[in-house]
């Protein structure tokens, strides 16, 4: 039962990503969705679960935290890494290093981040089903519904930092399969919760630097609007609104 409800977040993923690819004109308006939507997952998704299952703290600081901040901070040294490896092999240098969030390799990277984070939600699906039906019907649904802006996302991270559409293609339907493949890895294991947690702890930090300091900048920088700002906002509320649908 539970693959064949990843099946259906394969389907919503591909949609978030067909929708994203078809928005050309309004870029920023793409761009600030996409930003509010990481910002809502990360906020009011990954770090309350994260927080719930990885359990114990390090030094008086929940293990949870002590990952985030070092997904942060590993998303900010990787970036600068690949910007000057980048530079070192002929690239503008110029560019490299004012625009550093052109390096493709970051985008690549982030985009591997929501695979891992989809493959999560399979595997989320799996285990909710071993619980109990309704729990297992419960977490298919939000994870259903929350694959569109994954699949948004993971198209438009990817074309951010100047990828190809091939390539963006590639991570989209990679991040689609992921669920279905989380799902199926249930029928013979399982995963422990507080690895589960500390895993979710460090992929919020990632995608909380690539939000507040890459894309949500990018957003406003050629078009400072109202506009811009509402998409942010609105793609946080639809967040919320999947989280509360789910509890």
């Amino acid at each position: 039962m539970a693959v064949f409800v990843a099946l259906g977040a394969f389907l919503m993923t591909l949609a978030g990503g067909w929708t994203a690819q078809r928005v050309t004109d309004g870029r920023h308006l793409v761009l600030g969705l996409a930003g509010g939507l990481m910002l809502g997952v990360v906020g009011l998704d990954l770090l309350p679960e994260a927080l719930s299952a990885a359990g114990g703290a390090v030094f008086g600081v929940p293990a949870a935290l002590l990952l985030f901040v070092a997904g942060f901070l590993l998303a900010h040294l990787g970036e600068h890494l690949l910007a000057a490896r980048q530079a070192a092999h002929g690239a503008d240098e110029r560019l490299a290093v004012t625009s550093p969030h052109r390096t493709p390799e970051v985008g690549l990277t982030a985009a591997a981040a929501m695979v891992g984070h989809s493959a999560m939600d399979g595997v989320a699906v799996g285990a909710a089903f071993q619980v109990g039906h309704g729990m297992g019907v419960t977490v298919a649904c939000a994870v259903v519904a929350h694959d569109f802006a994954d699949g948004f996302t993971a198209y438009t991270v990817t074309r951010l930092y100047g990828n190809a559409r091939r390539k963006a293609l590639a991570m989209l339907f990679a991040d689609a399969a992921a669920p279905v493949l989380g799902a199926a890895s249930t029928l013979v294991c399982t995963v422990p919760e507080r690895l589960l947690g500390c895993y979710l702890g460090l992929f919020g930090g990632i995608l909380l630097y690539l939000a507040a300091a890459e894309i949500l900048p990018e957003a406003h920088h050629v078009h400072p609007s109202r506009s811009t700002l509402l998409c942010t906002v609105a793609g946080t509320a639809f967040v919320w609104l999947l989280v509360g649908l789910a509890n």
